[in-house]
């Protein structure tokens, strides 16, 4: 399990092992070791007076999880799908909250070479911590501690 302080240097120096997941056109990506599990989209409770990037809360094994729509927090438009959860492990996230994502899809996990990440541009979002550079396109890496409850 990455501990706060390989989370942060792990981004933009080394090799990490990710999951990668779309949300509207694009696709990003967080560390594997803060993810516990992916679940389909469920059923959620609302909380009246909370924060407009929490959807509401849902029962995940016994434990009540705080599902959060990430577009909201990093501006992401076009039609959402809102077909899978990604579950992150409380013991990584802040305040060992039980949290989750919901996103449009979920791919796989790859191994992210560090020279391939590349600061984000402007740096204000302290959210997208790295680009990933692909073939293919780009890859945003967030850190899920920045998108939470």
């Amino acid at each position: 399990m990455a501990t706060n302080a390989q989370a942060d240097t792990t981004a933009p120096n080394e090799s990490a092992q990710v999951l990668e997941f779309q949300l509207g056109e694009e696709t990003y990506c967080v560390e594997i070791e803060y993810v516990a599990e992916i679940v389909d989209m469920g059923e959620l409770t609302a909380i009246p007076n909370s924060p407009p990037h929490i959807e509401g809360v849902m029962d995940l094994r016994g434990r009540t999880t705080s599902i959060v729509n990430p577009r909201r927090v990093l501006n992401v438009s076009g039609e959402e799908r809102r077909k899978r959860i990604i579950v992150f492990d409380p013991d990584e996230m802040p305040n060992e909250e039980a949290v989750g994502w919901i996103v449009d899809e979920v791919y796989q996990v790859t191994r992210i070479d560090g020279e391939n990440v590349d600061q984000p541009p402007g740096a204000a979002d302290n959210a997208i911590t790295g680009v990933v550079k692909r073939e293919d396109g780009f890859v945003m890496w967030i850190d899920p501690e920045e998108v939470h409850g």
